[in-house]
């Protein structure tokens, strides 16, 4: 009878599936330790991949958000800048008018006046870094104030007549359902200023005006003044109110850019606790995997070698 080697055919591929296995696994922790990443597809994330991919979509949402809020913020801070200055040249214009009261002369009052429209004119019709108009109310393109000149304005039959701007006010949506609007026109910040504009301008053009030559005032001309002194300071007024509106708006904004910012740590930390190769670990995963690969070869190689015979005892004869 023939002696046969000891493992069996069942032996031998269980074995050789070991190999397989254990090659595998050193494959797979290698390239996780070369790319950084525990898998290069979806698939190989198993039951996290789901959990993964909606974690990325929604960071994704947020980093939309986060540049959307930031542009915004951007345009709030511009409209601060020129609020700031318009509410200044609305103080100016009320403290000329007082002026010219209290000292019985308003011969510099409408140099004042023509100073004040030119500087509150380019404010209302400032553009962005990318030539928008910043108060266009959605008309982007064209300037929202049309009047040129403190004489065209005291021509209009009506203030509204030296607005060409939309009624459009931008919103910006940081997160989830929730929108701050940021957006002003010109007709709601410069009708006020305008309007006491073109009544001075209006005043010093019919018969009892000629303000430039008014060393001494008239019964007339102290009258108007006098009563131009309270509507100026009210359009004052607004403008710092309307101010203090665009501050609160930015203070939303920047609450929000905090918002944002925590949400895409938050984000960014999940997502690398799924995705990212745990570099210890990798290693010692590392070690054991060719640890095993090495053991599988090692008993593979020697089963084949053994035979009955090796376990035979031997007799003397």
């Amino acid at each position: 009878m023939s002696i046969d080697r000891i493992s069996t055919a069942s032996q031998s591929a269980y074995l050789l599936q070991q190999i397989q296995n254990a090659s595998n696994s050193l494959n797979t922790t290698q390239q996780q330790i070369a790319s950084g990443q525990n898998a290069t597809t979806y698939a190989g994330f198993g039951n996290q991949a789901q959990v993964l991919i909606a974690t990325m979509a929604a960071n994704a949402r947020n980093s939309a958000y986060t540049t959307a809020t930031n542009l915004a913020a951007t345009q709030v801070s511009l409209q601060d800048t020129q609020l700031t200055s318009l509410s200044s040249l609305a103080s100016q214009l009320q403290q000329a008018v007082t002026n010219a009261v209290a000292n019985n002369n308003a011969s510099t009052l409408m140099t004042t006046a023509q100073g004040i429209f030119e500087q509150a004119g380019a404010i209302i019709n400032s553009q962005d870094a990318n030539g928008n108009y910043i108060f266009g109310g959605g008309n982007t393109d064209t300037p929202p104030m049309t009047a040129t000149s403190l004489s065209q304005l005291a021509s209009l039959p009506s203030v509204s007549n030296a607005f060409d701007n939309g009624n459009f006010q931008t919103s910006v949506e940081v997160a989830d359902g929730q929108s701050v609007t940021y957006g002003i026109t010109a007709s709601s910040i410069g009708t006020g200023l305008m309007q006491e504009l073109q009544s001075l301008a209006q005043f010093d053009q019919g018969p009892n005006g000629d303000l430039s030559n008014a060393t001494s005032l008239s019964s007339a001309q102290m009258s108007f003044l006098n009563g131009a002194i309270p509507t100026s300071s009210s359009v004052a007024d607004d403008l710092n109110t309307a101010t203090a509106a665009n501050g609160y708006v930015a203070n939303q904004l920047s609450d929000a850019q905090t918002q944002q910012t925590s949400m895409n740590t938050l984000y960014q930390g999940f997502i690398s606790n799924i995705q990212d190769t745990n570099m210890a670990d990798a290693a010692t995963q590392l070690s054991l995997d060719q640890t095993q690969l090495q053991a599988a070869l090692q008993v593979t190689a020697s089963l084949n070698k053994l035979s009955l015979l090796n376990y035979l005892p031997v007799t003397s004869s």
